[in-house]
């Protein structure tokens, strides 16, 4: 029946998506296994030194190679045994999730909730960084997977083929796509064109191409904070007092940043003065199957406090995926079906393994706080000046006189 086929579909999307991650994923994946298992096999007097090492060469960065250095110190100082492999593997999965899973992080794309008002996620980044491409793929699924009608806006109007690449990019998707004219050919113009369009015919979503910039570019800068006004003005939901309207605050839907993962941690400089300025509401992280640096989403994600909402795993017009931490961390640690191993249910058995680590400590310190409290306390001596037994009074008996004559000294002649 139909549960039948629903399960079916999600038993396929599940191993589909663990696939994406497991190939996507190879290389960061190989690098830090590889100098991981130098750490289990060598004899080093400071493995927890070693251990931060691995982590940061992983472009983990510095705060998470910490967090996860601490714990494990903190679980090893509170056992009495010598923690193993799996304890280890145990302790960064669970640290590198917490990290990426925030309460505060909306992960999932934030869609329209009103009838007749159209989604727009208004898209960025540097030239080079797939932003154009990331655009068609994010349209392709919009209307494949959530049958959806979507038009693209061809904002890039700075760049030399810009607009034609998107175009070829719809044709793909076989979404529809506005572009600039004699008439409209500024970035802001060619929007509130698309704007118009998308509201009048009832799309469903409107995504916005934007030109690729470096941050310190001013003038382009400038353009993108106009640009997003024009999408507050046109969407806007109420007047002032002499009829003008009231920028709509809740749009953009989103805001995105596309970042390239082999970038890594260079590229936070930028996304910090964007996220300034226009107040960014997730990343993209695209070409992960061809960096060795995976593990610097951790990184970005953390630093920025930004959630990542989706994640480029390969060329193909299928590989931009949800990003979901676990499967991602899974993919990264090789870890379960996400991570190429063949370990049934090795994620959950770690996730057991971690939290049975922590609750023995927590007792463990638990029972150290009651032996403390239940001790006696020492009485004080009289030199303390403290509490406890009275100090002795000093006697008021005078010493006797000695009767031992006292020398006198000869005086030289």
């Amino acid at each position: 029946g139909n549960l039948g086929q629903g399960l079916a579909e999600v038993a396929a999307y599940t191993a589909e998506s663990n696939a994406a991650f497991a190939d996507g994923l190879a290389k960061s994946r190989n690098r830090l296994l590889n100098n991981l298992e130098t750490l289990f096999t060598g004899k080093s007097d400071d493995v927890l030194e070693e251990l931060q090492d691995v982590l940061l060469q992983a472009d983990l960065g510095m705060s998470t190679a910490e967090d996860i250095v601490a714990e494990v110190k903190s679980l090893q100082d509170s056992s009495t045994k010598r923690l193993g492999r799996d304890d280890l593997m145990s302790i960064m999965r669970g640290k590198l999730i917490e990290a990426l899973d925030q309460e505060e992080f909306a992960q999932a794309i934030q869609f329209s909730t009103k009838p007749k008002v159209p989604t727009v996620l208004f898209i960025m980044g540097a030239n080079g960084m797939g932003k154009t491409t990331t655009i068609g793929k994010l349209a392709h699924r919009l209307r494949t997977e959530g049958n959806q009608t979507v038009l693209v806006a061809a904002c890039d109007t700075f760049r030399a083929g810009a607009v034609e690449q998107l175009e070829q990019w719809a044709d793909r998707a076989e979404v529809d796509c506005y572009g600039p004219s004699e008439q409209r050919n500024s970035p802001s113009a060619v929007l509130y064109g698309a704007l118009d369009k998308a509201l009048a015919e009832d799309y469903d979503t409107l995504l916005v191409d934007t030109s690729g910039r470096l941050s310190n570019n001013e003038a382009l800068n400038a353009e993108l904070v106009k640009m997003k006004k024009v999408i507050q003005k046109r969407m806007s939901e109420e007047s002032d007092g002499e009829g003008k309207p009231i920028l709509n605050q809740n749009v953009p839907h989103e805001t995105l940043l596309v970042l390239d993962a082999a970038q890594g941690r260079m590229a936070l400089d930028s996304a910090k003065v964007w996220d300034g300025e226009l107040g960014l509401s997730g990343l993209i992280l695209t070409k992960l199957d061809g960096s060795a640096r995976g593990g610097s989403v951790v990184a970005v994600s953390r630093e920025l406090k930004l959630p990542v909402k989706l994640i480029g795993v390969g060329e193909g017009i299928n590989d931009l995926r949800d990003f979901e931490p676990e499967r991602f961390v899974d993919g990264l640690l090789g870890i379960g079906a996400a991570g190429a191993g063949t370990r049934a249910n090795e994620g959950a058995l770690l996730d057991s393994r971690l939290k049975e680590m922590r609750k023995a400590r927590d007792v463990r310190a638990k029972e150290m706080k009651q032996a403390v409290a239940a001790a006696p306390v020492p009485a004080m001596s009289s030199m303390g000046g403290g509490g406890g037994t009275e100090p002795e009074k000093p006697s008021r008996r005078r010493a006797k006189p000695s009767n031992k004559k006292k020398k006198k000294k000869k005086k030289k002649n």
